[in-house]
């Protein structure tokens, strides 16, 4: 399927004007101009809507930059990406008129150099890591993107019961006691959780988007296509009906958690859980994150910064080359010391 890819323009200088999340305005890089959100949609001209061809590429879309007329190919999931000729955003909005459009967004608060400074540093002390995976190409490709997320709104009611025990030990001049008491404990509550999230893309690892939490809701605002310039952005793929029972799980692992810090015994053990989950409201929403995912040996790891708030997760490889040498190195001092201490001993 061919068709337009959207981008905006200064209303300046008509150059790409992306967003910036240090000013947290639109900011043109040719002339300087900045302007808010408001002010570039009073500016902003309509493009031009071409007739849609079908044109199949291996379950990819063909869209057709504004900028340059080049080709961008993009996969089903993808709602914003650039184009490879000329670097201009390209927002491809049929894709995102054609599925549920976003309610909220979480702008970017940190920039690209944000990014590569905490990479930097967290490869810096690790001798061990590949020097592939720290070229600054590698660390270059790290790019911003908007991960599509559910956020549901939950009460949750209901018991739970624990198995709590007390230890008590105690020594006379022959023997030592041990007294353990046992308990049955029955909580009983009412939680409200305003936006719990799941992943709403099975392209990124559930564990490694829920280690970059929390995202500070307050940064939320009402979904606007303009703040997808200069990134990438993804649309789900996981409905709000398959992504709502993880989110119950959240909700309810939480609760029962809360209750147990509420039983005054020295251990506690989940016996029962009666906990019911009532949805609210749900939410579909974009979330910041810098990410950079390299191969190496066949697997891939992947480096990823929270957009707002600067938190960083990831897992790093083991150089097989880089362990060997190290642990040389490590031996010959070792061996050396010895060696000292072994004549030094002698004299």
């Amino acid at each position: 399927m061919q068709s337009n890819a959207v981008d905006y323009k200064c209303p300046s200088c008509g150059a790409t004007i992306p967003f910036s999340p240090e000013k947290q305005k639109w900011v043109c890089s040719y002339c300087g101009s900045e302007f808010t959100l408001e002010e570039l949609q009073k500016s902003q001209k309509k493009s031009v809507v071409e007739e849609k061809k079908e044109i199949k590429v291996e379950d990819a879309d063909i869209y057709r930059c504004q900028s340059c007329g080049a080709e961008i190919i993009a996969d089903e999931n993808t709602t914003a990406t650039f184009c490879v000729y000329c670097g201009n955003t390209a927002i491809l909005k049929d894709r995102i008129h054609n599925s549920r459009v976003p309610d909220l967004i979480i702008p970017f608060q940190k920039v690209k150099d944000d990014a590569t400074k905490a990479f930097e540093k967290v490869v810096k002390h690790k001798p061990l890591v590949p020097k592939a995976f720290k070229t600054k190409g590698n660390i270059q490709k790290i790019t911003g993107i908007y991960i599509p997320f559910w956020a549901y709104d939950f009460q949750v009611s209901g018991t739970v019961e624990f198995n709590a025990t007390d230890v008590h030990t105690w020594t006379d001049f022959r023997n030592q006691y041990t007294k353990t008491d046992g308990f049955s404990v029955v909580c009983e509550g009412n939680m409200d959780y305003d936006k719990v999230l799941a992943d709403g893309s099975s392209r990124f690892p559930d564990d490694l988007m829920d280690s970059l939490e929390p995202f500070d809701f307050q940064g939320l605002v009402s979904y606007n296509q303009a703040f997808l310039a200069g990134f990438f952005s993804e649309k789900y793929d996981v409905d709000e009906d398959k992504a709502v029972e993880r989110a119950q799980r959240r909700a309810v692992n939480t609760s029962v958690s809360l209750m147990r810090e509420t039983v005054n015994h020295q251990s506690c053990a989940l016996l029962d859980n009666q906990l019911n989950v009532q949805e609210q409201k749900v939410y579909y929403i974009l979330l910041p994150v810098w990410m950079v995912n390299t191969k190496y040996r066949d697997k891939t790891y992947t480096f990823a910064m929270n957009g707002q708030t600067g938190k960083i997760v990831g897992d790093l490889p083991l150089g097989i080359k880089e362990v060997v040498v190290w642990s040389l190195v490590i031996y010959l001092i070792c061996f050396i010391i010895f060696l000292l201490l072994f004549l030094g001993g002698i004299i």
